[in-house]
């Protein structure tokens, strides 16, 4: 499902026309989506299609249309420090988008019921965190995923701030993801055909708001082994950070405060956003029509009604066309300022590629 908005051409075009129809609305998960590309997430083969708002699928392996994350991100209600479940974890795209907000001292956990999914999540979260300059712009919550059926969680796990279902819940599940929330945790899930959002305001009282009709495929239901006992499905534990990595966590925070402050004195308003690359000006064109009567072909062109003809507004057009499209030229990577600081440090180098979490790029 999905179609809402037009597709566009690359990620940032795609947010833009999720922002332009409401579906992202807070700064917050627009961030996180222009961090993540969509199409990393996509076999190189179907990357073409990454674009769309639409969902896609591969034997096991499953995409939701954008239009449908952007609506759950916005539900969650996501803050940093949070815990959160995701149910049908999947590629891990949400995942990652989710661990941008919750940061360094959140919980990231995914349940997925299928091992080839849940081994290429872990590929394509590891190949985010070695490339993306987006996680040097962030205090990521790295996520972990287990394979297992989400309806097989222990009882003995812990309670989440926030879950999500990336599958249809029957109405007689309903009781068993709401057990898993902590008072005043929010649970997003497909509920009877409507993607439902519910907050739990104490022990036992809930409120409920139904957000837009869905299409998911059902929950697959546990099935027994062979010994008749079900596969419990052990959550990881809620560890503690290791003193190092906490140092680790707050010498990239150090880092970060001073190369801001180089840049409030240098610019005085701080880093500049990097700059957009060319907004393509939305155009109505021509319609080229091919008849065909019986054996013969005949070709015509008919003028789309909401076309000006008129030569003075086609001279406009290509004039402001001229003015508004840069040079045929790629924009200029951004920098990742994070990473030149650190390199440029007198540190020995295992201590900087430590920092760097021994990334490539």
């Amino acid at each position: 499902m999905g179609g809402a908005v037009s597709a566009g051409e690359d990620n940032d075009e795609l947010i833009d026309h999720l922002k332009a129809a409401q579906y992202i609305r807070s700064e917050l998960v627009e961030q996180a989506f222009r961090a993540v590309d969509r199409a990393d997430y996509y076999l190189e083969e179907f990357k073409e299609n990454a674009y769309k708002d639409l969902a896609w699928k591969h034997g096991n392996i499953h995409l939701s249309a954008p239009c449908i994350y952007s609506e759950v991100m916005e539900a969650l209600d996501l803050q940093p420090g949070l815990s959160f479940l995701n149910l049908g974890s999947g590629t891990g795209y949400l995942s990652s988008m989710v661990g941008l907000i919750l940061g360094p001292f959140g919980v990231n956990h995914g349940v997925e019921l299928h091992s080839d999914v849940t081994e290429y999540a872990k590929q394509k979260l590891d190949f985010f965190i070695r490339t993306s300059d987006s996680f040097d712009k962030f205090d990521f919550c790295e996520p972990s995923f287990v394979t297992g059926n989400c309806l097989e969680i222990s009882p003995g796990c812990s309670q989440y701030d926030r879950v999500y279902c990336g599958a249809g819940v029957q109405k007689q599940h309903e009781g068993y993801m709401k057990s898993l929330l902590k008072v005043g945790g929010v649970l997003v899930m497909p509920l009877e055909e409507k993607l439902t959002k519910i907050t739990r305001t104490g022990p036992s009282a809930w409120e409920t708001k139904k957000i837009l009709a869905v299409s998911f495929a059902p929950l697959i239901q546990p099935c027994q082994s062979e010994s008749g006992e079900s596969r419990l499905v052990q959550l990881p534990p809620l560890a503690v950070r290791s003193l190092q990595d906490l140092a680790r966590i707050a010498i990239r925070g150090t880092i970060k405060k001073v190369i801001h402050q180089e840049a409030v004195n240098k610019n005085g308003n701080g880093l500049k956003n990097t700059p957009r690359f060319k907004r393509r000006r939305v155009r109505r064109r021509r319609m080229e029509t091919i008849v065909f009567l019986d054996k013969e072909v005949f070709a015509s062109r008919i003028s789309n009604p909401s076309d000006d003809t008129s030569c003075g507004d086609l001279e406009d057009e290509r004039q402001e066309e001229e003015v508004t499209t840069p040079p045929d030229t790629k924009p200029e990577p951004p920098v990742n300022f994070l990473r030149e600081k650190v390199l440029s440090l007198p540190l020995p180098d295992p201590l900087k590629y430590y920092l760097l979490y021994y990334r490539e790029k």
